[in-house]
């Protein structure tokens, strides 16, 4: 069994809970442009714009109707069960993984449910809309809240970390993803011939002929029963 796993999720993970995604051919981008509410030139030009594209996915979290679903489950028993060190990252910006139960987690594009101030640069839990007068619970400001996440043109989140357990991982799994996102689409690359890759998605992605492995079907069914395989040792 692998000693040390890295797992990647994708917006397929959260599809199935209900959430939106941004990439597929129904999804948010096809819907509204990228350059509107999602760059740091989007929020300088029209913030309330920007805040309330964000609000109404905030909102969409806190639908009763929305949880993790039994992938989400699955992956939060393997980082329990498993005698070795499982770390999560997640391009999701939804907060289902933690509330499955995953604690050892980074998310790399950022958290919906946290705002970060402009004026002293902490994030902080954040479940309400931000509001243009809204204050920062760590410094007070007002007018300084952005949504915590990673527009495009920015650097993901903790790269550093998420570098230095691709290089010690001996297990990489990627579950729902497009595999046209980098640098996440290129994380196999760089694990590639020293550690065992698996795929687990809908379909086969644009990276699949880089992967050992694959499991095609919904993530409900298929990480479930990849995570009972792994845990009895096959």
């Amino acid at each position: 069994m692998a000693n040390r796993i890295v797992v990647l999720t994708g917006a397929g993970i959260s599809r199935e809970s209900g959430l939106a995604t941004f990439r597929d051919a129904d999804g948010l981008w096809a819907k509204v442009r990228i350059e509107d509410v999602a760059t740091p030139d989007a929020f300088a030009r029209d913030p309330t714009r920007v805040q309330g594209f964000y609000n109404a996915r905030r909102a969409q979290l806190r639908d009763p109707a929305i949880g993790p679903n039994a992938a989400h489950l699955a992956l939060a028993r393997l980082e329990r069960e498993h005698a070795g060190e499982v770390l999560l990252v997640t391009q999701n910006v939804d907060d289902l993984h933690e509330r499955a139960g995953s604690t050892r987690l980074i998310h790399m594009h950022g958290e919906l449910m946290k705002a970060r101030c402009l004026a002293c640069h902490g994030a902080s839990a954040w479940r309400a809309d931000i509001a243009p007068d809204s204050a920062c619970p760590a410094c007070g400001a007002r007018g300084r809240l952005r949504p915590h996440v990673v527009w495009f043109g920015e650097m993901p989140l903790a790269m550093e970390q998420i570098g230095a357990a691709l290089e010690a991982c001996d297990l990489f799994v990627s579950i729902g993803t497009s595999g046209n996102v980098y640098p996440a689409a290129g994380f196999v690359a760089e694990v590639r011939g020293r550690a065992r890759t698996v795929e687990l998605n809908l379909e086969p992605s644009e990276g699949a002929s880089l992967f050992d492995e694959a499991m095609h079907g919904p993530a409900t069914r298929v990480v479930p029963a990849f995570v009972d395989a792994l845990l009895r040792g096959a």
